[in-house]
């Protein structure tokens, strides 16, 4: 019984829960630009870091820059600044500052360069604009439907808005001004920061993606293919977690996927572990596929510098450009592949962004694959030992 007992607070301590509640006593809330241990846990990743335009790619000739810790853009060619993935099913979140009669907005599963008479058919604009600029004020689906009591503020607000198949929904501070059916929904697409007129300022601009289903029951191997020729030993824990130990080997997803966003929580029991996520692999083959790596060392006491890639780096790819989990701690990462673009989160940071852009070829090995592919998690040495929870994925509807 005293060593059940000890089990059960070992677990806590390792659980993002006791992590959650340590940061909840400490912060009343995140940083701008930042997620808190809770959002982490409800898979929210940022898409903006609050110092570069990493995972952004301008459409116009406007003066994107950041300032403040905010995205900004005061002159220049009305446009876009656009993400560099695109999105199917998700809520996002905005905060926003405009100056008094200014008119700009956000736009949903977008085109990168989209025209007027685009936003009636081919994208969804959320307007920010005050009424005397716009028949759509602030909150309204441009050429769809009127915000209600949709008015823009002296200071920053915050909208939230969810596109959920043909469901598009927008709250302002709170309040829901606008509900929306589309006749004829639109699927991914990129999400899109406009500069019209007046200057605009973005910040806290953070996104879940929704309707992801299940990979691992956390009761058995139900749904993966095992390997029992290979050394590695994949199991599953009394706590309901899938871990692998012991020498190289793969766990193989029954499933092909193609395009998705894939998230996972993962704890590295050891120092510098070594493992990965393969992806798009050609089934029954040996970790045939791109790989997104989990491997958490690195140099000179500089997370800047991965010692192997870093965990949600693109092996022999792109390596991470930051360090962001720890050994003997849970992290959750998010992996989004949509057609050659590729791009991973570690605790909701983004780490990697990269396009394959080699010639077609079933192989990943020697080109770019875009056929769909199983998942493969990786045992890779004798030193193994990780273990994964909360696996789900979401296929990214066509455009």
């Amino acid at each position: 019984m005293l060593q059940a007992a000890r089990r059960r607070f070992v677990n806590l301590l390792l659980c993002p829960a006791w992590f959650l509640f340590v940061a909840a006593t400490s912060s009343a809330a995140a940083e701008p630009n930042s997620l808190t241990p809770e959002e982490v846990a409800d898979g929210w990743i940022l898409l903006f870091d609050g110092e570069s335009l990493f995972g952004w790619k301008a459409a116009n000739k406007a003066d994107w820059k950041v300032a403040g810790g905010a995205i900004t853009a005061s002159e220049g060619e009305p446009g876009l600044l656009v993400t560099t993935s695109q999105f199917g099913n998700y809520v996002l979140k905005v905060d926003f500052r405009s100056v008094p009669g200014g008119n700009s907005g956000v736009f949903l599963r977008t085109g990168p360069n989209p025209g007027p008479e685009d936003v009636a058919g081919k994208c969804y604009e959320v307007n920010i604009a005050d009424a005397a600029q716009s028949e759509f004020p602030t909150g309204s689906l441009v050429q769809r439907q009127k915000a209600k009591d949709g008015k823009t503020a002296a200071d920053w607000q915050t909208m939230e808005m969810s596109a959920d198949a043909g469901h598009v929904t927008v709250k302002l501070d709170g309040t829901m001004v606008c509900d929306y059916t589309d006749p004829k929904p639109l699927g991914r697409g990129f999400i899109g920061l406009q500069f019209r007129s007046g200057k605009i300022e973005f910040r806290n601009i953070k996104l879940k993606p929704i309707g992801t289903k299940s990979l691992f029951n956390g009761k058995d191997l139900t749904g993966w293919k095992t390997f029992p020729e290979m050394a590695s030993v994949f199991s599953v824990t009394p706590e309901g977690w899938l871990n692998v130990k012991n020498g190289r080997g793969q766990l193989e997803s029954d499933a092909p996927y193609e395009d998705f966003t894939l998230q996972l929580d993962v704890f590295s029991n050891g120092k510098g572990l070594n493992s990965g996520v393969f992806f798009r692999c050609i089934p029954g083959e040996t970790m045939n596929g791109y790989e997104c790596q989990i491997q958490n060392a690195y140099k000179d006491d500089d997370r800047t510098k991965p010692a192997d890639c870093g965990t949600g780096g693109f092996f022999r790819r792109q390596d991470a450009r930051k360090v962001v989990a720890n050994d003997f701690q849970w992290f959750t990462m998010t992996l989004h592949a949509d057609d050659a673009h590729m791009a991973a989160w570690v605790n909701g940071y983004q780490v990697s962004d990269w396009t394959d852009r080699r010639e077609p070829h079933p192989n990943p090995r020697k080109g770019l694959r875009l056929e769909a592919g199983t998942i493969q998690l990786q045992g890779h040495d004798p030193t193994t030992d990780l273990s994964f929870r909360n696996l789900r994925i979401a296929e990214l509807p066509a455009r």
